[in-house]
């Protein structure tokens, strides 16, 4: 069984066993690496059959669309479905076509149209009707309007198709695209990546880029601003048609996006499985790609998926390396293994085992998979499987060489702190020196069965989908006890479905299913049924996945039983009437404290002179709530023609918060109006408010507040502060918050103590004093906020522009989730200076 700890330290070298000869005089060792290059040559001559079976399919689908005017996925249905009615193999029918392509050069005539079975002639049908949305239906009689109306896009496709079964490198398969492409399109580059170790994209193939480009952009990790990771991951087309706004949600490949103005990254599939590859088309003429262009590139990537899939697994594994080969073999098999190299201690007995190689599909229980197992150890995460059955089965197949065969057995595992067990049947089979473990891992399905099942139990919901080429539908069990329904009747088609309506629904949810399947366009719609029971309230959410035309081939979706939420809101609006009044008197609170609150905050609709200064101030009250909050300022001129200027934030929202606002403004300009000192006036305040707890009753208030003293004589600025915000010095061009002076918060305790610190303002500056509510974004650290002022100070407030706080709040945007205040302190350039103080 797989380890699954970190990556193993160095000094803990593998022992080989002693060989021994075998009845022809060669060691096992030999024999084993004999059997491992002639598997290789086996794998090789298996994928060069798949370059051949690829070549041989790619072209005679481009017969195909030739001669009945079928897309790519068309001429491949067409293929599958005549190589399983004729009871011959896909490669018989791929050399039959051929052959009759060189005979017969006239087009096949198209089928005759297909009546619906749910519509008469001259009658459309129910919107509820299955037959006018199944996709064969719609199709019968017709070809896509971008195939019909362009014979020249079909005979490009078809020529491409037989260019590209020439390929045998990526490189080839990018040349082809972009010389078939140039002319029609305008293409004059192609890329093309592959998936590789963890979530890597690696290029694989190019044509007509600049070296220095391929250099550059030969490795992409998993960026999540890299059109083409999002393609792969996305399994989704991505357009890029406008240079200016692509630039900003993607880092462009190539760096300049005038060399190629328009662009395309489409994901690459093997059939059946995910996007693991992704085609860049590069275009050097601006403008939107129109719908056909975009359905030519579509169908040409669709043609690359065999060709590439065949020439990108490599094709030789270095003979020398034994690890290498058994790994490079390894990535061919479709179930798990790992290889395992015995750990020995200095007498010769096995400590521990390293996984030296691992298949694609092997996974351990905290979910890594292939080669990032490689280079762990067994025991640095399982130590409980020392001398158990299992470890004693190693040590046996490791010693004697016979293949060790488990029985069945629970592990459990702790996985981000959950302790999850799995059952395990586990077979080791010695290989040379090293150990050879594959394994089966039970409860997988089962798991996630249960967890799908508990799912749709707690959240009242089952999931249904709908396949609208086989006219396949698929419900989970919840639905039918949803719907009320027997599950041996199987899914309700949707023509049984307006039976179990109520009327008063019907018009509404029969739009919205029209608009589903037949433009493709989601649906949420909450609806009523009538079951045994009563009146049940459903919600529907579906999806349509479309095709590369975008018309609807498969809907998915889920139907919520909301019944028992309908009777809880009946029961919640009994209380709407008292959360209304509620509602009412908090406002008329609001009302009442903003008013106080604009008696006591006049802001002057103009710039300031005090002592010499220029002096604007903003305020702007939050918007959210039913509260007010309780930042204030001050900016006065004392009687000695000095100045002061106070900003403060107190805790809380609401009356009591305006009425502490009122009593430290007040407070706090008539103690420095009287001659405290800076720092003895914080003191006093802090005391104030430990012994004015609000209404009398609860904790104290607390506080932030800056005050600051300007003598206009020396142009100094003395300070101190009570745990606020740093002031920001737009000084030069530039912007620093000035070093903190010791100040705790007002309110928080008996033993505060502040520093008055003190700086000289030169002409020219800015001194930016604000509160918390200019800054701050909920869920974003405080520095970043700070930050963000400081560089939009540097812009909006530098120098003798008008309104600089206007410019600022233009800039910055906050978002008045909570009270803003500034004042803006300027020493004008040319000011003189100030007499007094």
């Amino acid at each position: 069984m797989q380890a699954e700890s970190a990556v193993p330290q160095d000094g803990a070298v593998p022992e080989p066993l002693a060989p021994t000869a075998s009845d022809d005089g060669a060691a096992p060792e030999v024999l084993a690496l004999a059997k491992v290059v002639a598997r290789l040559r086996t794998e090789i001559a298996s994928l060069e059959a798949l370059a051949s079976t690829a070549a041989v399919l790619e072209r005679a689908k481009g017969g195909l669309m030739v001669r009945r005017e079928l897309s790519a996925d068309e001429a491949y249905e067409a293929l599958v479905e005549s190589a399983e009615r004729h009871g011959r193999t896909l490669m018989e029918e791929c050399w039959i076509t051929l052959g009759s392509s060189r005979s017969q050069r006239v087009p096949e005539p198209a089928p005759a149209p297909v009546l619906l079975p749910s519509e008469g002639p001259g009658e459309t049908g129910s919107v509820f009707s299955s037959g006018r949305y199944l996709t064969r239906g719609r199709r019968a009689g017709s070809l896509p309007a971008v195939v019909t109306d362009a014979p020249g896009a079909r005979r490009l496709l078809a020529a491409l198709a037989g260019r590209l079964a020439d390929a045998r490198t990526a490189d080839d398969v990018a040349e082809f695209l972009r010389e078939g492409l140039a002319d029609a399109l305008g293409v004059d580059g192609v890329m093309i990546y592959s998936m590789a170790e963890a979530g890597r994209l690696e290029l694989t193939g190019h044509a007509g880029i600049d070296r220095d480009v391929v250099g550059q952009w030969r490795d992409i990790p998993p960026l999540a601003n890299i059109a083409a990771v999002d393609a792969v991951t996305g399994e989704e087309p991505v357009w890029l048609e406008d240079a200016a706004a692509d630039a900003e949600r993607y880092q462009l490949i190539g760096g300049d996006a005038r060399r190629w103005p328009t662009r395309a990254w489409i994901p690459v599939a093997a059939a059946g499985g995910p996007a693991d590859l992704a085609v860049g088309f590069f275009r050097g003429r601006p403008g939107p790609f129109d719908p056909q262009a975009r359905t030519v590139l579509l169908e040409a990537a669709a043609l690359c998926a065999g060709p590439l899939h065949a020439v990108h697994s490599p094709l030789t594994v270095p003979p020398d390396h034994e690890v290498a080969a058994i790994q490079a073999v390894f990535e061919a098999l479709p179930g798990t293994a790992i290889l395992l190299s015995p750990l020995r201690t200095a007498t010769g007995e096995v400590e521990d085992y390293r996984i030296d190689a691992a298949a694609p599909d092997s996974v351990d229980v905290a979910g890594r998979r292939g080669k990032e197992l490689i280079g762990r150890r067994v025991l640095e995460t399982y130590p409980t499987v020392a001398g158990t059955a299992l470890w004693q089965g190693y040590l046996d197949a490791l010693t004697t060489g016979t293949t060790y065969v488990g029985e069945p057995f629970a592990y459990q595992e702790v996985v981000a702190g959950v302790p999850e067990q799995s059952t395990y049947s586990v077979r080791a089979t010695r290989l040379g020196r090293r150990l050879v473990v594959t394994w089966i891992r039970h409860d997988v399905t089962q798991r996630e069965a249960r967890r799908l099942a508990a799912m749709e139990r707690l959240g009242n919901l089952g999931w249904a989908d709908w396949n609208l080429v086989t006219d396949t539908i698929n419900w989970s069990d919840h639905v039918y006890a949803i719907f009320r329904r027997d599950p041996e009747l199987g899914p309700m088609t949707l023509e049984e479905l307006p039976g179990h309506l109520l009327p008063d629904d019907l018009p509404a949810l029969g739009a919205d299913v029209e608009r589903l399947l037949r433009d493709g366009a989601p649906i949420d719609r909450q609806f009523r049924i009538v079951v045994p029971d009563g009146i049940r309230h459903l919600r529907i959410v579906a999806e349509a996945e479309t095709d590369a035309e975008g018309t609807p081939v498969e809907v998915h979706g889920f139907f919520q039983d909301l019944t028992a939420q309908r009777d809880a809101e009946l029961a919640l609006r009994e209380s709407e009437r008292a959360v209304l009044v509620q509602r009412g008197m908090l406002q008329a609170e609001r009302t009442l404290a903003a008013r106080l609150q604009h008696a006591l905050l006049p802001t002057p609709e103009r710039s300031m002179d005090l002592a010499g200064l220029r002096v604007d101030v903003a305020y702007m009250p939050s918007d959210s709530g039913v509260n007010v909050g309780g930042d204030w300022y001050s900016a006065i001129e004392l009687p000695d023609h000095s100045a002061l200027f106070v900003v403060g934030d107190v805790a809380g929202h609401g009356l009591d918060a305006v009425g502490t606002m009122a009593q430290l403004r007040f407070t706090a300009k008539g103690m420095i109006v009287t001659g405290s000192a800076l720092a003895d006036a914080l003191t006093r305040l802090n005391t104030l408010l430990i012994h004015t707890p609000p209404d009398g009753l609860g904790a104290s208030a607390t506080a932030t507040m800056i005050m600051a003293r300007y003598l206009p004589r020396e142009q100094r600025l003395s300070w101190v502060r009570a745990g606020h915000l740093p002031p920001l010095l737009v000084r030069d061009g530039r912007a620093r918050y000035l070093p903190l002076p010791e100040g705790g918060l007002l309110g928080a305790g008996f033993a505060g103590a502040y520093e008055e610190v003190s700086l000289r303002l030169e002409p020219g500056d800015h001194l930016l004093l604000y509160t918390d509510g200019l800054i701050e974004v909920p869920g974003e650290s405080i520095d970043r906020g700070l930050d963000r002022l400081a560089r939009a100070a540097v812009d909006c407030v530098a120098g003798e522009r008008s309104e600089p706080l206007a410019r600022l709040l233009e800039a910055l945007r906050p978002g008045r989730r909570d009270d803003v205040c500034v004042l803006d302190i300027h020493l004008p350039a040319n000011r003189a200076p100030v007499e007094g103080g």
